[in-house]
């Protein structure tokens, strides 16, 4: 069983393309996935722009949330809605869709700020249909130094109605400076992402943009701010399928992603169209030469 630890970031170009920089602390090498939540993105705050053409997805849903600056969300399934921080997008991909994500002009000194998330779908429903939900009302909960927002599961006695298909938690924090004892559910693992400055999270300093593992079995965790701060707290209980992830695709085995890359390459059906970018789209990258093997949790040394 892994234990506790702080997971580091690294930098990865959104898309492919080096414009907008993201900063990816899962999956990581010892760790694929926290709960279902199987890649965890930040990026910002910058004045760089989000030009992410249509691309495709399989085996999963992706959550985004912006914390500063709005994004226009088109897909295959002809939803075309602009994204505005404490809104949530969740697009569920099932066995294929497509979709793309572009800045929208915002006021001067306001910069792009926020997270990219997916959720890893369950086998009974990773072949499912394509769905997109966009939550314009979350539940809020106001206590004694913090504030949380809701986006996946129950948290505080609050649950959010937007879908998933595992036991699931993800809420954003508004911490104020000092010292606050959160509730957990103890049969959930979780993540604690430092969004905004370090944190120390039962005493251990976490570092800006850095992820905190905190194993299964706690039912309350501290979290010391020296400033205000936003941090994301992300947990399900730990989901015991292996997967195979390449580029945006999830499946089983190494042959589904190859299946899948071929479709979008021959822009097959199950990924349909997405409109508004004259025929653009990312092309997938070369499948590498070595055989795709499930990602598997790796004991602490």
């Amino acid at each position: 069983m892994i234990g506790d630890h702080t997971i580091p970031a690294r930098e990865v170009p959104l898309g492919g393309l080096r414009q907008l920089t993201v900063h990816r602390t899962l999956p990581s090498r010892a760790l694929p996935t926290i709960g279902a939540w199987c890649f965890v993105d930040h990026f910002g705050p910058t004045d760089e722009a989000m030009t992410v053409l249509p691309h495709p997805h399989t085996g999963l849903q992706t959550v985004t949330w912006p914390l500063s600056g709005e994004i226009r969300h088109r897909d295959s399934l002809a939803s075309d809605v602009v994204l505005r921080p404490g809104e949530l997008n969740l697009m569920t991909s099932g066995d294929g869709v497509s979709h793309s994500e572009f800045s929208v002009d915002t006021p001067a000194g306001e910069q792009m700020h926020g997270v990219q998330l997916w959720v890893a779908l369950p086998d009974a429903d990773r072949r499912g249909p394509a769905g997109f939900d966009h939550h314009a009302e979350l539940p809020r909960i106001e206590a004694d130094g913090w504030s949380a927002t809701v986006l996946i599961g129950e948290f505080g006695g609050r649950r959010s109605a937007a879908t998933v298909f595992s036991p699931l938690v993800g809420v954003e924090l508004r911490l104020r400076a000092g010292t606050h004892e959160l509730p957990l559910d103890p049969s959930f693992e979780h993540g604690l992402l430092a969004v905004d400055a370090p944190i120390a999270v039962d005493g251990v300093g976490v570092d800006h943009r850095l992820l905190r593992y905190l194993a299964q079995g706690r039912e309350r965790v501290e979290i010391a701010a020296e400033t205000d701060t936003t941090v994301m707290l992300l947990g399900g209980e730990p989901f015991e399928e292996e997967l195979v992830m390449w580029w945006n695709f999830i499946g089983r085995t190494h042959e589904d992603i190859v299946r899948a890359r071929e479709d979008w390459q021959e822009q097959a059906a199950r990924f349909g169209h997405v409109d508004g970018h004259d025929g653009q789209i990312i092309p997938a990258p070369p499948m590498p030469e070595l055989r795709l093997r499930p990602r598997r949790r790796r004991l602490e040394e």
